[in-house]
């Protein structure tokens, strides 16, 4: 199986903001993120994607027929969503730096949550897929299918506006884009 990951364009939202499922509008245009990904991308292979706008849009333009799935949204900050990093309290963000599987912030949900989520997503592919969605997403699914221990997919980057690869178990490429 091939998965290849696209982590949508980047968000219209202040530097230093927490946020995951605040739904936000692109800072970039989407159609010029497609004219450097859809090159990498296998033709009539499937794609999924976050219902987020931020992905929703990409995903719209790189498939005449994307599926929406709510399992592929980012993760619930709950109330320190849109706050500044800096305002949020330091002892909870202590305690979520502790444990981050299973500390959630207030009213939000814990890594492990989302790693459910995206779980169950994956065990439902059939075969190859496209799937546009957010960076914490897709550290999951290179946990999940590349057996990434979580003190490394923790500090995994994945570029605005990347594809990335998982094929046979493994992370073949990270962070593409077409430059023709």
């Amino acid at each position: 199986m091939r998965l290849f990951l696209i982590r949508h364009p980047a968000p219209d939202v202040a530097p230093g903001t927490c946020y995951g499922r605040t739904d936000l509008p692109l800072a970039e245009d989407a159609a010029t993120v497609v004219a450097s990904l859809a090159p990498l991308l296998p033709a009539a292979t499937p794609l999924f994607s976050s219902p987020l706008i931020r992905c929703r849009r990409l995903a719209e333009l790189l498939h005449p027929a994307p599926h929406f799935d709510d399992r592929l949204r980012e993760l619930d900050f709950g109330t320190w969503e849109m706050q500044p990093w800096d305002g949020i309290d330091r002892a909870a963000l202590d305690a979520w730096a502790a444990n981050p599987l299973h500390f959630a912030p207030p009213g939000g949900e814990a890594v492990e949550g989302l790693r459910l989520r995206v779980r169950a997503f994956l065990d439902e592919l059939a075969g190859d897929a496209i799937l546009v969605a957010h960076a914490g997403v897709m550290k999951l699914c290179a946990a999940e299918l590349a057996g990434v221990a979580p003190d490394q997919w923790f500090s995994m980057r994945f570029d605005y506006g990347s594809a990335s690869l998982i094929e046979d178990g493994r992370l073949v490429w990270q962070n593409r884009r077409h430059h023709g």
